[in-house]
């Protein structure tokens, strides 16, 4: 089967504005032109000096387009781009242009898209669709969570199988952004073609996300399969981080996004996505080291997530999970460059799977940690489990040299916000395990106040690096993994320690 090709979805407020996006796309192997959208909707305008081919789409709002008009004046744009010789014209199923779709042939394509879930009827919807279309039937349905992408996957692969020579091509597509996996992985699901575009409909990559981060152009159906797990994971930089690396060592692999509500979630949906890997985040950590301490096995986890209560890393070993913890390592690793944390005094803020990790790693290197969190009881479970102690929210003055933010306040968006107002740092280094921005509110405050201050860009990458190694024993270079997160995150430059008590 052809690999799929890519088409990108642009929009525009007038034709001429279309006619110049058009011209100016570079990644596309075809573009769908949206006349729904510009105020002045001009077939011949569109189409004149295209260099590549074209679907001309005129969305009704009542299908989740933008096209006010009249059903009449639709049906003579979309007419008027079959008789100027359009590739393709997107023609949804439920319009009851029937004429047009025997007219356009093999340059329909008969849409359908439901915006709320995925239809009890789907099934027997394509079978119709089929039997109407000979061009392209394209299917968009709304997942949720990333099981619900299962249905769609179960369908095209039935389809494709009892598909014949002279059937109709499909696209198959989840919106949302629990359906990414969807758009990235078209060759699995046996799609002619996937769409990109600026979030011209839900969950929509860009094309030079999907080209350039995802390597579109190179999946296939046996390529390796990773991903990071959570809700939400649209924030996440690890795609861009992991992918360059497996670029860079030429490994047939991609890594997606997974937008799971929870452990059965993830559970449901990876066979079916022949999930090799993952790495686990909010809010999954605690929950995935239940689920596989329930199911025991001596080689489940490793001793650093049994000590950690948490795991942020799964593989695939023999059809059984496997779960690790690279926060330890990773969270040391900056640590242990620019001091001796053996006897050092250290409060940490919070009381999850990331706050385990980090009293875990700080006890094996000698420290003394304490967690504060705003719930205490919750605090006091987690201590006692790592062999911490648990004390008030806030820390009292003078009662550590090491703070660390191991919530998640602060994350973009919310990056005014800090996980402890008013602080009093007076100790000497202020570690932020968020990311994005590098810089946060907490950290500026803290440099303000002359202390030394760690990111946890820094973290990210040492901790990828050891989830990297884990899944295909390749280590990659720091520097390839901390350009393609600052990359993602629109930076060129690192912010690492800063400042210093004193200096």
């Amino acid at each position: 089967m052809p690999r799929p090709l890519l088409c990108v979805s642009l929009t525009a407020a007038t034709t001429a504005e279309l006619r110049r996006r058009r011209d100016a796309e570079t990644q596309a192997d075809l573009v769908e032109l949206r006349l729904d959208s510009v105020a002045d909707p001009d077939v011949s305008g569109a189409l004149s000096g295209r260099a590549r081919p074209v679907i001309v789409t005129c969305r009704p709002m009542w299908e989740g387009g933008a096209f006010r008009g009249s059903e009449d004046e639709r049906r003579r744009i979309l007419a008027a781009a079959l008789q100027e010789g359009a590739e393709y014209v997107d023609i949804e199923r439920d319009a009851g242009f029937g004429d047009l779709v025997r007219r356009g042939g093999r340059r329909v394509v008969l849409s359908t898209h439901d915006f709320e879930g995925i239809p009890s009827d789907l099934p027997a919807r394509v079978r119709a669709m089929r039997a109407a279309c000979g061009g392209v039937v394209k299917v968009a349905v709304t997942a949720r969570k990333l099981s619900d992408c299962l249905p769609l996957l179960e369908i095209a692969r039935k389809e494709h199988s009892a598909a014949g020579k002279e059937s109709p091509a499909c696209v198959w597509i989840a919106m949302g952004t629990a359906g990414v996996p969807t758009r990235v992985l078209a060759a699995r699901f046996g799609s002619c073609w996937t769409y990109a575009g600026e979030s011209v409909a839900p969950g929509q990559v860009s094309p030079a996300q999907l080209v350039n981060e995802f390597g579109f152009r190179r999946i296939t159906a046996q390529t390796r399969v990773y991903g990071v797990v959570g809700l939400p994971v649209s924030h996440s930089v690890s795609p861009a981080m992991h992918n360059a690396a497996f670029q860079a060592a030429s490994l047939d692999a991609v890594y997606l996004p997974l937008e799971a509500a929870d452990v059965d979630d993830f559970e449901r949906a990876a066979p079916a996505f022949d999930i090799r890997g993952a790495s686990v985040t909010i809010p999954h950590k605690v929950a995935f080291f239940e689920r596989l301490v329930a199911r025991g096995g001596s080689d489940a986890l490793d001793p650093l997530s049994r000590a950690a209560g948490a795991v942020n890393t799964l593989r695939r070993h023999d059809d059984q999970w496997q779960g690790c913890n690279t926060d330890v390592a990773g969270f040391l690793a900056p640590l242990t460059e620019h001091m001796t944390l053996a006897g050092m005094r250290a409060a940490v803020l919070g009381a999850g799977g990331a706050a385990r990790a980090v009293a875990v790693a700080l006890k094996s290197a000698g420290a003394r940690a304490t967690l504060h969190a705003r719930n205490l009881d919750r605090a006091g479970e987690v201590a006692r489990l790592v062999g911490a102690e648990a004390r008030p929210f806030p820390p009292l003055r003078g009662s550590w040299d090491l703070l660390v933010n191991a919530t998640p306040v602060g994350m973009s968006p919310a990056v005014d916000d800090t996980p402890w107002p008013d602080a009093a740092f007076d100790g000497d280094v202020v570690y932020d395990l968020v990311y994005n921005p590098p810089e946060t509110r907490f950290l500026r405050d803290a440099s303000a106040a002359g202390c030394l201050t760690i990111g946890g860009l820094e973290m990210l990458v040492a901790q990828a690096q050891e989830q990297a190694e884990w899944w295909t024993g390749i280590r990659p270079p720091a520097q390839i993994l901390r350009d393609a997160a600052l990359g993602a995150l629109g930076l060129h430059e690192p912010v690492l320690a800063r400042g210093k008590r004193g200096a």
